[in-house]
Parts: structure tokens; sequence; C-alpha cells
């Protein structure tokens, strides 16, 4: 669903977006890597990052806007009551949606190269916008903070999409995403699917590692780490550590500066999203502490 104008310019103004909407939500649609833009804060390095993911693999990149939108909503009174209390504090969706389109067009009237990559808007139901815009999509370039829209829009990508999705850091980003890859391994179906979704990526990258923490006596972790290598033809290094009194997630942070490794790829969230409320640990941490990008897959 689409309940505002796909636009790919917002100093075209309406008519403009209105003739090319079509155009534009193809191009996103298709897109080998989506930058899906739900908070103006973070649009500038989930653009930044998607370009260098779509550059990697010799991809196609396109850009969206969504956001919830009251007026688009099916939805509780209380929900629509509280969508309508965040225009006091972050404005209206169409003001929303006017920052990204400047962060939007700032980025791409950097670079000559970037003036053929669209922008596509959705505005409503935000679960619905999200399927709309990436169900397609190899690699999706979102935060996992900010506004509520990013928040939710997060969610909706790894628990309900089963997206492979690509979290930029809070610090910013240093450029170089392929140089040094490390997998955090554990033979579990969620962490396979996590580097079989990643596979293009991978290919494409300078160096992989596989991380194996606290490995079971028979080196399960190791073994099974080189076969699923071997399986998807890949060549990378597989390495063992012991956590030695750290988190997991504090070891594999260690690593990953120690070996300055540039992106993480996990299995996010072993359990679904009402037990790693409860009981997450390593995903969480790294959302809150990791200063390199994050790829992750439910």
């Amino acid at each position: 669903m689409n309940t505002a104008t796909s636009n790919g310019n917002g100093t075209n103004g309406p008519a403009a977006g209105i003739v090319f909407a079509d155009d534009v939500r193809e191009l996103a649609i298709h897109a080998d890597v989506l930058a899906l833009l739900p908070d103006p804060a973070s649009a500038r390095v989930c653009l930044d990052i998607a370009e260098s993911a779509a550059r990697a693999i010799h991809g196609r990149m396109a850009a969206a806007h969504v956001g919830a939108d009251p007026e688009g909503m099916i939805a509780a009174p209380e929900e629509i009551d509280l969508q309508m209390l965040r225009d006091l504090e972050e404005g209206s969706p169409r003001e929303r949606l006017e920052r990204v389109e400047r962060a939007f067009n700032e980025w791409k009237g950097a670079e000559a190269g970037r003036r053929d990559i669209p922008l596509d808007d959705c505005r409503g139901d935000l679960a619905r916008c999200v399927t709309s815009e990436c169900h397609e999509t190899g690699l999706v370039v979102a935060p996992a903070h900010g506004n509520m829209d990013a928040r939710d829009t997060f969610h909706d990508l790894l628990f309900n999409e089963r997206k492979l999705v690509l979290v930029p850091p809070a610090d910013g980003y240093a450029g170089n995403l392929l140089g040094h890859v490390v997998i955090g391994w554990k033979p579990h179906a969620h962490a396979r699917d996590a580097v079989v979704a990643a596979r293009r990526w991978l290919a494409a990258a300078e160096r992989v590692t596989v991380l194996c923490v606290n490995d079971k006596p028979d080196g399960s972790y190791q073994f099974t780490a080189r076969e699923l290598l071997t399986q998807l033809g890949l060549t990378g290094d597989v390495v063992a550590i012991g956590a030695e009194g750290r988190s997991v997630a504090e070891a594999i942070l260690d690593f990953a500066g120690s070996a300055n490794a540039t992106c993480l790829l996990m299995g996010a969230f072993k359990h679904g999203y009402f037990l790693e409320l409860l009981l997450g640990r390593v995903t969480r941490y790294l959302l809150s502490h990791a200063t390199l990008p994050l790829m992750l897959k439910h």
C-alpha cells in the first residue's frame, strides 16, 4: 500500500511525483539493496552504507521512506491517538517525510553517479508499507534505533519479513563495508540462514572470518562453519576463542575490534520476539554497543 505520492526528488513538487510514482515504486521494490528511511536522523548513514553494499555486488540501489500515518491506518483508537501525539515532538507525517527528502536530496546531489537512484514514499499502516517496499529486496539497510517508526520498522523487517538487515552503527559509518566481515557462528538454523542470505556480499568481501565462541569439545562449531563455507563456495578463516569471563557478545566485539573488522554478520534473536524481551542478550548487546555495521537475519 502506498498512501502518498512516490517522489524521487522532493524539489520537483507533487505533480512530478505523480507522473513518475509507478516507475519509482518499481525501481525501489526490485533493487538489490534498499535503504529504508523511517527516521530523518539516520537517513544519510543508511544511504551511505546501502551505496557501499550495492556497489560491492555491482547491484542496484534504491531508497524508500516509510512512516506511520493515522489517516491511512486501520488500528485501535489508542494506537491512533499515540501516533497523533508524536506530532508534538516529531512533526506531522508529512513533515517527517520532508526532512527525509531533504537528507536524500543533499546526499544525491553530492555525487553525479547517484542521479538515477530513486526515492519512494509509503505512509499509512507501517507494517504494510514495510512489506510493500522490501519484499523482493535482497538486503535492507535500516536503523535499529531512533524514532518510533525506526524501531517499529526494524521489528517488522526482522520478525515479520525475515529480511537480511544491515544496521548502521550509531557513531557513523567509516566506509570499507566489506573489508573484513566477521561472522558470529553457532550451528543454529538462524545463523545458517543469515550466512546463506548474505552469500553475495560475503563473496565480494576482501576477507571473511568465521568466529566460534565457546566451541564444544568436539569442535563442532568449527567443523560446521568450514562445511558451510565449502557448500557456499566461500573462502574464509575459521577462528575459535573462549569467552574467558566475558559475555559472548563482549567476546565477539572484542575480537571484531582486534581483527579490524568492518562488518559483523550474525543470526539475530534466536527466540521469538516476546521471548527475546526476556531472554535476548547477544543481539541486544551488539545493537547497543557495536561501532561497526551489523548484518542480521532472524
